[in-house]
């Protein structure tokens, strides 16, 4: 039913109608999380093989407040383990693609830098990266790293220094050390990295939403008050 009803994501009267359902601590909840909420920086998956490690990932982005995650799918599964994510897939936007360039024309038509994390080309150490530009940072499969396609379209690359004999990180250590980096740097900078107002507005009516049982009975009876 909410497909058919998308303005209900804009309607403040909507979200007020929510509000008056959830606990006034949830609401409270609800503003402190998306005061810390970006989308100045988003994180891409590129094909990785092992399901917990996209979990994991999505997990890293919701505790450091990135909102959206983006998944390419051009070779594996499509499900999320929701043991591993535990919880956070209702709180983070995933985007999925069937293929990497098709996520790569999406994003930098975003106004996104397409970022490729690497440990083998010339690379920004992630102490001296660059936040001031909107950037989604690319993660590739365990085994391989990122796919040649990427690589190719890639605007610039960033690395995790590292002084020991092993050359990689797992993909979800590796990912979480370079979301907490980037967004406490953020956090720091002059950068205006906060959602809008109407984006805060749009997510706060999403989890209201998905905290309340029996939304589509609920939301068809406040279309029903609208007639």
């Amino acid at each position: 039913m909410i497909e058919n009803n998308s303005f209900l994501f804009q309607d403040e009267n909507y979200l007020n109608y929510l509000e008056n359902i959830i606990s006034e601590n949830r609401k409270e909840r609800f503003l402190e999380v998306l005061e810390n909420r970006t989308k100045h920086l988003t994180i891409v998956c590129e094909d990785l093989f092992q399901l917990h490690n996209t979990s994991a990932v999505m997990r890293s982005c919701e505790v450091f407040g990135i909102q959206e995650l983006h998944v390419i799918e051009q070779k594996f599964g499509k499900t999320i383990d929701k043991e591993i994510a535990l919880g956070a897939e209702k709180w983070v936007d995933i985007h999925r693609y069937n293929t990497n360039i098709n996520c790569v024309e999406t994003l930098r038509n975003q106004g996104y830098q397409i970022v490729a994390t690497t440990p083998h080309v010339e690379a920004y150490d992630l102490e001296n990266f660059d936040v001031t530009k909107s950037s989604a940072i690319f993660f590739g499969t365990e085994r391989n790293g990122l796919s040649e396609d990427i690589m190719k379209e890639a605007d610039t690359f960033l690395k995790i220094p590292m002084v020991g004999f092993t050359e990689s990180l797992n993909i979800s250590v590796s990912a979480a050390i370079i979301i907490q980096q980037l967004t406490n740097k953020l956090r720091r900078s002059d950068v205006d990295w906060k959602l809008t107002e109407q984006q805060i507005l749009e997510k706060k009516i999403d989890w209201c939403r998905k905290s309340i049982k029996d939304i589509d009975f609920i939301t068809q009876r406040y279309i029903d008050d609208l007639k």
